[in-house]
């Protein structure tokens, strides 16, 4: 039985205590598998574990517990021979302002044995893909952040990688690059058979994955195609305004046997036909409802039946 592109098994991870912050387990026992030929997403909130797990599998940081392996070879114990086998793109990032793009380039390539008219060719290649062939011979410290995140994805690829590592690659990126980074990944995959995994926060860009892995506080939620995912809401949502939620959310339990969760301060009911029970809810409860929305699942509502609270909820509480 051929090994999957990437088995990561009960992965773990603690950072140590500092001096003025305590011990953080920013991983818990992930466990999921990406088959080679798959776009799989790692699809989370900032601290949900993401990055760390990013960083364990490009062998830059060890797992605390469990193990990972790529194409069949341990991150740990066959570092270097995973390194040869891999394409990575931090998420911050890794060029020589002191370097030319093109001479950024050519590092790369001969970090990896590709040498000669074979690296000019790729090197062109790369520039001319991300529209950066006008830009070859300026320091790389003088481009804009998105031009930076341009070059990082093309060097990543010059070596033609079996596994490519994306830590949130749209960062920093237009509409039109972000397009044309999609298409690119999909033109890998067609015509080399490369596998990619990505971290992301962007909906839109994991709904353009094979498969998903959701995590939140450093847990797998969910995983799955998108489709699968969204279709385990079991219908529409419908999401109601109340000056008492609460007690709008226990007559509506009592009347019809539906219990609404609570969130935010709105209620959330998960229901095949929504469009026809919505009348039932306003004729119901006349003057008990503000406000009354429907919608078909996203993978955000999958986020919140899975794990109780919205995407970016804690984002949004640290700021305030």
């Amino acid at each position: 039985m051929t090994a999957p592109a990437v088995a990561i098994k009960g992965v773990g991870h603690v950072y140590p205590a500092k001096k003025k912050s305590p011990a953080r387990e920013a991983l818990k026992g992930v466990s999921f598998d990406v088959e080679a030929g798959e776009i799989f997403g790692v699809l989370g909130p900032n601290g949900g574990g993401k990055s760390t797990l990013f960083k364990i599998l490009s062998t830059a940081l060890k797992p605390t517990s469990g193990a990972a392996e790529i194409f069949g070879l341990d991150v740990l114990k066959d570092a270097n021979s995973v390194r040869r086998r891999l394409g990575v793109v931090f998420q911050n990032p890794s060029l020589d302002v002191k370097l030319t793009v093109k001479e950024n380039m050519e590092q790369q390539g001969r970090l990896y044995g590709v040498r000669g008219a074979e690296l000019s060719r790729r090197i062109a290649e790369g520039l001319e893909r991300y529209g950066l062939a006008s830009r070859a011979n300026d320091y790389a410290g003088a481009l804009s952040g998105g031009q930076k995140r341009r070059v990082e994805l093309a060097k990543s690829l010059l070596h033609k990688p079996d596994l490519i590592l994306l830590d949130e690659p749209s960062t920093g990126l237009d509409p039109g690059a972000r397009r044309d980074l999609w298409t690119h990944m999909k033109d890998l995959r067609a015509a080399q058979g490369s596998t990619i995994l990505l971290t992301t926060h962007y909906m839109d860009e994991a709904e353009n994955c094979s498969r998903l892995a959701l995590l939140d506080e450093g847990r797998l939620a969910a995983q799955g195609t998108p489709a699968a995912l969204k279709a385990e809401i079991g219908g529409d949502v419908i999401v109601i305004e109340s000056a008492d939620p609460a007690g709008l959310g226990a007559r509506i339990k009592e009347r019809f046997g539906v219990a609404p969760a609570q969130m935010d301060g709105v209620l959330r009911i998960e229901r095949e036909s929504g469009h026809a029970f919505i009348p039932q809810l306003v004729e119901a409860f006349p003057g008990a409802i503000r406000t009354v929305s429907l919608s078909k699942p996203t993978l955000e509502d999958v986020f919140m039946h899975r794990t109780g609270h919205r995407f970016w909820v804690k984002e949004e509480e640290e700021a305030a």
